[in-house]
């Protein structure tokens, strides 16, 4: 059974920074992409970042220069780093898989995460 599972979100003041991470089971980690997407309140879910199986990373305009994906093979984990985080950056962050990254940047990843609340605010 997959499972996709995120933690380390939390209150956050702007300014400062913070890591969630994304533990996978049930899966050939090494050979999947993975990413990182977002959602608002009252507003839909969207992509955030993407990293390939081969480590080549991708990001949307909004997180470039300050949030860093990353992954642990050996762990079967995925890291996002946020730094300078803004109010707006406030939401609930997924991860997901494909063995696609096409599928990932377009936001249709074939395993989704539960999700974990990130909150920025003073």
């Amino acid at each position: 059974q997959v499972q996709l599972m995120e933690s380390g979100g939390g209150l956050v003041q702007p300014g400062g920074s913070l890591r969630i991470s994304c533990a996978t089971s049930g899966v050939r980690f090494e050979i999947y992409s993975m990413g990182w997407y977002r959602q608002a309140p009252g507003k839909e879910r969207e992509f955030v970042a993407v990293i390939s199986s081969g480590g080549t990373t991708f990001y949307e305009d909004f997180v470039k220069g300050r949030f860093i994906i990353s992954r642990d093979n050996d762990k079967s984990t995925i890291d996002l780093s946020m730094n300078n985080l803004k109010p707006e950056d406030t939401g609930v962050y997924y991860c997901g898989a494909s063995t696609n990254p096409n599928e990932i940047v377009a936001g249709t990843p074939v395993h989704w995460g539960q999700g974990t609340q990130v909150t920025v605010s003073s």
